[in-house]
């Protein structure tokens, strides 16, 4: 069965940075990864996404407007990991964060093209 349990979320200051992990099953490891984020009353959105290919070519990364100057997404497939990193955070980003795995190994920012997600965590910035 396919699974992807986020962690690293919690309450963080203002201008702090923030680091969130997803732990997917092994079956997921060729597949793109992305992250999106839903604040209460708001739909769902995407926050980035990682591609995957053979490694010499190296993986596409793709990241929304809002967070694309302080943000990084990265993976590690040894560990069967990805992981989000957000600097400078700020109470806009307070939201429930997903991880989500995508149908093929391209970047996209449509959650459509992810068919596999996580339970999400809470991400509360204060100010």
């Amino acid at each position: 069965q396919e699974q992807l349990v986020e962690s690293g979320g919690g309450l963080v200051q203002a201008g702090d940075s923030l680091r969130l992990s997803c732990k997917f099953s092994g079956s997921l490891s060729a597949r793109a990864m992305g992250w999106f984020r839903q604040a209460p009353g708001k739909e769902r959105e995407f926050v980035a996404a990682v591609g995957w290919r053979p490694m010499w070519r190296g993986y596409e990364l793709v990241y929304a407007e809002a967070v694309k100057d302080r943000s990084t997404i990265f993976r590690n497939n040894l560990k069967n990991t990805v992981y989000l990193l957000i600097s400078n955070v700020k109470p806009e980003d307070t939201a429930v964060y997903y991880c989500a795995a995508g149908i093929n190994g391209t970047a996209s920012r449509q959650p459509t093209d992810f068919d596999s997600w996580g339970q999400g965590t809470q991400v509360t910035v204060s100010s």
